[in-house]
């Protein structure tokens, strides 16, 4: 885990997380809101990630490419046509991923917490 006295001032920033594993939405959930984020929305169906991205609440995102089947490109998609960056954190390697998700960072699962944070923060404009 990032020391608090490193971490860069999150507060304010709305990250979502679009992952179908409960118990992987929840520890990710925990992640970002004890490394100072807000969270945006968690959505474990492709629908709901679009709604939460249409609504326009999210500075960033944090993707699994894969949701219970269904493809989270759409999602990818959607963030780009916004402006909104975000990152891939997926059990496939860069490699496997579908040509949507190109561009993105991309970590693999299991990832250490601190590695997401960092990737996570890389991603964000500077205030």
């Amino acid at each position: 885990m990032i020391e608090p006295a490193a971490m860069p001032d999150n507060k304010n920033r709305r990250v979502l997380i679009v992952e179908d594993e409960p118990v992987i939405a929840f520890a990710l959930e925990e992640l970002l809101i004890a490394s100072g984020f807000q969270i945006a929305g968690v959505a474990t169906r492709l629908e709901a990630a679009l709604a939460v991205i249409e609504s326009g609440v999210c500075d960033a995102a944090i993707i699994d490419t894969n949701l219970a089947g269904v493809s989270a490109g759409p999602a990818a998609v959607a963030l780009k046509a916004r402006g909104v960056p975000y990152l891939i954190l997926s059990g496939y390697s860069s490699s496997q991923l579908l040509s949507v998700f190109s561009g993105a960072p991309c970590l693999q699962k299991p990832c250490r917490p601190d590695r997401l944070v960092e990737a996570l923060c890389s991603i964000l404009p500077d205030r």
